[in-house]
């Protein structure tokens, strides 16, 4: 059985489904070491696989530019001292293979250097906004450039270094290929529930014929909004539904002011309550938007600081399961597009049609089988379709 170590960037919606398919790779036999940032130690340890802290990730801090909130994260995802400790990391650990988060050039500098099979595992569209993609990293390494270290490869360079680039997505919901591409995989979303997203008992009965609305914006404390969700609940204060608010542990409780008609919970599981949701009020992640398609759950999106969140923003309105608001929309703009998704059947209908696209394999399985082929001397018989 396969040893694979993963490089893992922990930001909002990129851990969990990394787990999911860890979790698929550990089923069938192998073993899965996780190596981040010091936040991510926690959450992994969690899930019951073993983690080892990148030692140097905040190290070169001082030198970035200072009152960014994507400062630390720059320094993490793109410093020297990082992409030493990830070669430091991969030697040590000796993997059959090196599995890379996108996000993370610091890693990904040094894949020619392992001279072992190595995958990039992206967690969002690639083609829909391959553009964007190379905006963000040429953005990250600016940010590197300014604390003195030099310049990294662009997007193209780095990604193309990869033996495979397995994307955890709807092929169907992507744009087409662009030429030269070869190596990407689509396998369809990973909607993992981290551990201490449990189905949580809500202050309505089952039977409640009451709307009720899901509000829930980024896990990544980079993108940590009290004022986002408190837009929101003011929104909603008044109106005939009932709100249930998951703030992701990143945004206290008592922070906010929770009208009559809301509740407001660290964490909870969001599939039992998409099952019976009429709107979703989201950032714009790729997980949580395709969880809430998966349910045909229609939705509005304020984005954060995510590169692919106005992207995903601008494709739910497109394809008229939602609309999109820019991120510091005020309260009187998300009410009305509030009234106007829950007094619309179409958005529901709609969102009910892109629904059946995200039935069928498992994108864990099949990101699992992709990986697989990596490490296996000989092919790995095809696991359903891959999508």
């Amino acid at each position: 059985m396969a040893r694979y170590l993963w490089l893992n960037w922990s930001g909002g919606g990129n851990l969990p489904p990394s787990l999911g398919i860890a979790r698929a790779l550990t089923e069938r036999g192998h073993t899965v070491t996780f190596a981040g940032r010091p936040e991510m130690v926690p959450r992994v340890e969690a899930a019951g696989f073993p983690t080892i802290e990148f030692k140097q990730a905040y190290a070169q801090v001082d030198r970035y530019p200072q009152g960014s909130p994507m400062t630390k994260a720059a320094c993490y995802l793109t410093s020297a001292a990082v992409s030493h400790e990830a070669r430091a990391i991969v030697a040590a650990e000796a993997p059959d293979v090196v599995i890379i988060d996108a996000m993370f050039p610091a890693a990904l500098v040094e894949a020619p250097t392992f001279s072992l099979p190595t995958a990039i595992a992206c967690h969002t569209f690639v083609f829909r906004q391959l553009d964007r993609w190379r905006q963000i990293i040429a953005r990250l390494d600016g940010m590197r450039q300014q604390a003195g270290l030099g310049s990294l490869p662009p997007l193209d360079v780095l990604w193309r270094a990869a033996d495979r680039i397995v994307v955890t997505a709807a092929a169907s919901f992507d744009a087409a290929p662009e030429a030269g591409w070869d190596s990407v995989r689509h396998v369809g979303p990973v909607l993992e529930d981290e551990k201490v997203a449990v189905p949580t008992p809500l202050p309505w009965t089952a039977d409640d014929p009451t709307p009720l609305v899901l509000i829930s914006f980024s896990t990544g404390f980079e993108q940590r909004a009290p004022d986002k969700f408190q837009r929101c609940l003011d929104a909603l204060r008044g109106l005939p539904v009932h709100v249930v608010v998951t703030t992701g542990g990143i945004v206290a409780t008592d922070e906010l002011k929770a009208p009559a008609n809301a509740c407001v919970l660290n964490y909870a599981a969001h599939d039992p309550i998409l099952q019976h949701a009429a709107l979703a009020v989201t950032h714009g992640g790729h997980g949580t938007a395709m969880r809430a398609l998966r349910h045909g759950v229609p939705m509005i999106v304020l984005p954060g600081l995510a590169h692919d969140q106005p992207c995903i923003a601008e494709t739910m309105q497109e394809w008229g399961v939602g609309r999109a608001l820019p991120g510091d929309a005020d309260v009187a703009t998300i009410r009305t597009a509030a009234q106007e998704i829950l007094s619309n059947p179409s958005y529901r209908k709609r969102a009910l049609q892109r629904a059946t696209a995200l039935r069928g394999d498992d994108g864990a399985v099949v990101a699992a089988h992709e990986f697989e082929e990596l490490a296996a001397p000989a092919p790995v018989p095809a696991y359903g379709s891959v999508r």
